[in-house]
C-alpha cells in the first residue's frame, strides 16, 4: 500500500463542490501539510500530534485546521489515493484463475506496503473513522477476500471450514505486528504471513520464506507494540 504521490480526498477543502480553486500559496501549504502528515503517520501512527504536523510543514496550526478541520479529514486526504490503489489491486487479483495464489499475492503486496508505515497498518487494522474512501475500501476488501476464499474452497485448495471473517481477523492481528517485526528483521513478516496462509491450505505446507526471529527480537517487537523499546 503506497502512500506516495499527491492525494486528494473527499471532504477536503480543495474538492468541495463549488469551492474556488486554491491560491498558489494555499495550494503549497496544503501539499506541505499532506507531506508532513504522511511522514508522521508512517513514523508514529494515526494519532501523531497535529501540532507536530503543522510544525514540520512549516505552517501555523490555524492553517492546518483551515485546510483540514478534523483529523479524519486529514487522514482521508493523505490516504485517499493509496486506498484506491488497494481497491484496484483487489480487482486485479479477482481475475486470477488460481484463487489461493491470487489471495497469497494480494496479501503479500498489501503487507509489503504496510511494513514501513504505521499509519497505513492502523488504517487497515483498526476501526478508525476516516471518510468514505476507507469505508469503501473495507467493503471492497471484504468482497475480495470472500470471493477468493469461496473460489479456493471450490478448487479444493483451502480447507472448507474457513470463512472470510476468520482470515480478516487473523490478518489484522498479524498486520499490527508488521512494522515492529520489520524494524528488527526486515522481511520477517513474510515468514509469518506464509505460516498463516499455510494454515488455511489443504495441500502440504510451502517452505517458509524468511528465517525465524530470535527471542530478543520477539521481545523487541512486543516492547515496540507496547510503546517502548526493551531496556
Amino acid at each position: 500500500m503506497s502512500t506516495s504521490g499527491r492525494t486528494t480526498g473527499p471532504g477536503d477543502d480543495a474538492t468541495r463542490a463549488g469551492a474556488p480553486p486554491l491560491r498558489a500559496d494555499a495550494r503549497r501549504n496544503r501539499e506541505l501539510l499532506l507531506a508532513a502528515a504522511r511522514e508522521l503517520f508512517a513514523e508514529q501512527g494515526l494519532e501523531a500530534p497535529l501540532d507536530e504536523i503543522a510544525r514540520r510543514a512549516g505552517v501555523g496550526n490555524a492553517t492546518l485546521y483551515r485546510r483540514f478541520p478534523t483529523r479524519e479529514a486529514l487522514i482521508e486526504a493523505v490516504f485517499h489515493e493509496s486506498l484506491a490503489q488497494v481497491m484496484a489491486l483487489g480487482e486485479q487479483v479477482r481475475r486470477g484463475e488460481d484463487a489461493m495464489a491470487a489471495l497469497t499475492s494480494y496479501m503479500e503486496r498489501i503487507f509489503q506496503g504496510l511494513a514501513a508505515d504505521r499509519g497505513a497498518i492502523e488504517l487497515m487494522t483498526t476501526t478508525i473513522e476516516a471518510g468514505e474512501s476507507l469505508a469503501a475500501l473495507r467493503r471492497h476488501n471484504h468482497e475480495t477476500v470472500s470471493e477468493l476464499v469461496r473460489r479456493a474452497q471450490e478448487q479444493g485448495t483451502m480447507r472448507p471450514d474457513v470463512v472470510a471473517e476468520d482470515l480478516l481477523l487473523l490478518l489484522a492481528a498479524l498486520g499490527s505486528c508488521v512494522p515492529s517485526a520489520d524494524a528488527v528483521s526486515p522481511g520477517s513478516w513474510r515468514r509469518h504471513l506464509a505460516l498463516l496462509l499455510d494454515s488455511l491450505r489443504t495441500a502440504p505446507a510451502t517452505p517458509l520464506p524468511a528465517p525465524p526471529l530470535t527471542m530478543p527480537q520477539v521481545e523487541d517487537v512486543l516492547a515496540d507494540l507496547g510503546g517502548g523499546r526493551r531496556g
